[in-house]
C-alpha cells in the first residue's frame, strides 16, 4: 500500500522537477513547455523504505512518455548518474529521486510484478488525525505472470503503440486509454 500524504508539501513540486528533467533525457520527445501529466502508478516496496512512483506524460503533441521514479531518504551509492533531482518533503523530510532504472529496488519490484501477475499498489490518502482514505489509481498495471525464473526488464519509455516482444510484459490504461498499452517487457535469462 501506497500512503500519500495529503498535508504534505513538496518543494520543488514533482511537475516541476519533471519540466526540468525530461527534456534532458535522449528519449525526451515533443515540446517541454507544454507539459500534460496523464497518470501515475506506484508499486510497493517490500522494505518499505523506497517510494517507487511512475509518471505518464504527454509533451505538446508528442507520444506518451513514461519516466519511472524513485524516492529516497537518502542517496543511492553509484546511482549519481541517475539522480533526477531532491525535494524537501514536509512529512518524510528530504527525499532523493532517482530515475528508476537505475535503482535496484525498482528492478526487483518491477521483475516481481511482471512475471507473478502484480499490479500497481493500493493508494492509500492519509488525511491526518488517523483518518485515511482509499484514492483510486490514474493508472492501472498488470503483469501478464506465469514465470518464475529470473529476467531482464526493459522499460518503455515513449509509448508509441509498437509492441514489444517478450515472455512477460507490464500493460497499463489510463483515462482515455482502455486497450492495454505495453509498459514494460520481461525476457527470461
Amino acid at each position: 500500500m501506497a500512503i500519500l500524504h495529503a498535508t504534505a508539501d513538496i518543494t520543488p513540486t514533482k511537475p516541476e522537477l519533471l519540466a526540468t528533467w525530461l527534456p534532458t533525457q535522449p528519449w525526451f520527445i515533443g515540446d517541454a513547455s507544454a507539459l500534460q501529466h496523464l497518470g501515475a502508478y506506484r508499486f510497493d516496496d517490500p522494505d518499505g523504505e523506497v517510494g517507487i512512483e511512475t509518471h505518464l506524460v504527454r509533451a505538446g503533441g508528442g507520444p506518451v512518455l513514461q519516466a519511472p521514479w524513485t524516492y529516497r531518504g537518502a542517496p543511492l551509492d553509484g546511482a549519481e548518474s541517475f539522480l533526477v533531482g531532491t525535494m524537501e518533503h514536509t512529512v518524510l523530510g528530504p527525499r532523493w529521486i532517482y530515475d528508476a532504472v537505475g535503482d535496484p529496488v525498482y528492478e526487483a519490484v518491477l521483475s516481481t510484478t511482471i512475471l507473478t501477475g502484480g499490479t500497481q499498489a493500493e493508494l492509500v490518502r492519509d488525511l491526518g488525525d488517523g483518518r485515511t482514505e482509499i484514492v483510486e489509481p490514474s493508472v492501472r498495471v498488470a503483469g501478464t505472470g506465469g514465470h518464475d525464473a529470473p529476467a531482464d526488464v526493459e522499460v518503455r519509455r515513449v509509448l508509441d503503440g509498437e509492441a514489444p516482444e517478450g515472455d512477460a510484459v507490464l500493460t497499463g490504461t489510463w483515462s482515455g486509454v482502455t486497450d492495454p498499452v505495453v509498459l514494460a517487457v520481461a525476457r527470461l535469462r
